[in-house]
């Protein structure tokens, strides 16, 4: 299994769908798990933080024209320029956020306190000199996006738990997410967490920090030769 792929996938596979939105891992057999979503509002489509696929864009069509590419962190540029310029879109990026304009290839908005007029909220989560990340979150629908501070790939989770917070993160959680009270939980590692998920936020968040050591010796177990 690699750890991260490279290229536009042959193959890929369907993850997280619900009534207004769906998610694909471009690259299933990747250890990093790169999940991209489309969500859906008022019959038009935003790509979230997207690797791009073969195909993929027959998935967009399902729930309507692509209005714009969103990009919530600021080293998730990802193929967010190929997607908007094949759809004749801007790349979407938060105001507050620096340095990603000049990596993206493709027509760059700034991104206010919604996403254009739909029900989402832009929310800060991190930032800092080396890590600017940003959320996004539906009320209407209890949808909430969060690319990388809680992940569900192997490498974010210790123990039983559905949801972990990225191991960089694990002391200093994320906290404000804690407000939240999502039906729904989309990532930028792994599947989403589409059942209890706000039960799932409080105990990734709850347990962050007590659970970090047990995390850090699996990881060190997985990546010391044998």
């Amino acid at each position: 299994m690699t750890m991260k792929a490279s290229g536009p996938a042959a193959e890929w596979r369907e993850i997280d769908r619900w009534d207004h939105g769906v998610g694909w891992l471009a690259h299933p057999e990747e250890e990093m798990q790169r999940a991209s979503h489309a969500l859906e509002a008022d019959g038009e489509v935003w790509v979230v933080d997207p690797v791009d696929a073969v195909g993929i864009d027959e998935l967009f069509a399902e729930f309507g024209d692509v209005a714009g590419v969103v990009l919530l962190l600021d080293r998730h540029t990802r193929d967010a320029d190929e997607i908007a310029n094949r759809h004749g879109v801007s790349v979407h990026v938060p105001r507050w956020m620096s340095g990603v304009a000049e990596e993206v290839d493709a027509p760059v908005e700034p991104l206010h306190a919604q996403l254009g007029d739909t029900e989402y909220g832009v929310h800060q989560v991190v930032d800092l000199p080396f890590w600017q990340e940003a959320a996004l979150y539906g009320e209407e629908t209890g949808t909430l996006v969060v690319p990388e501070a809680l992940g569900t790939a192997g490498f974010f989770l210790s123990g039983t738990e559905r949801l972990g917070v990225h191991p960089m993160l694990r002391l200093f959680p994320p906290k404000k997410l804690g407000r939240l009270s999502p039906e729904r939980i989309l990532v930028g590692h792994g599947e989403g967490v589409l059942d209890d998920a706000t039960d799932a936020l409080v105990d990734a968040l709850g347990g962050s920090r007590s659970r970090a050591p047990s995390l850090y010796a699996k990881t060190a177990r997985e990546f010391l030769p044998v």
